[in-house]
């Protein structure tokens, strides 16, 4: 099996409502995700697929969705302030981890025909959360 990474960054804004410690607060992280795709044989080139066309899909999307955006739970209750101010934000069924965030870009991913190995969302310098689908 041949594993490729390309490596994206980007930064958003969250909190955790309910959550016992600090993230419970209004924050913004700056975080690197890293996006394996693999491949059982090599294509005509001898790669697995081109860096740039995994930059192009995961850029995309993340610039549309998730860059500079304020990510919220559906129920959080400084939605209608956010409507209010006519302010970017994005509501999702889920809380806004790191780990449901790497799950969001691995499905973007697959949907657009990536075979999409893992994706790793580093919220710190030492602290990541992955999603793969056994």
């Amino acid at each position: 099996m041949f594993i490729i990474t390309k490596e994206v960054y980007f930064c958003y804004g969250h909190r955790l409502m309910n959550h016992a410690g600090k993230c419970r607060h209004l924050h913004g992280h700056s975080v690197k995700a890293a996006v394996s795709i693999k491949q059982s044989q090599l294509n005509e080139q001898s790669m697995v697929c081109d860096f740039s066309d995994i930059k192009d899909c995961v850029e995309s999307y993340i610039n549309q969705t998730l860059d500079h955006n304020f990510l919220l739970h559906k129920n959080d209750p400084i939605i209608p302030l956010l409507v209010a101010q006519n302010e970017r934000f994005l509501a999702i069924e889920e809380h806004p981890t790191a780990e449901i965030l790497s799950k969001m870009i691995y499905q973007y991913i697959k949907q657009q025909g990536f075979n999409v190995d893992q994706v790793v969302l580093w919220e710190t310098a030492s602290a990541s959360a992955c999603y793969r689908e056994d």
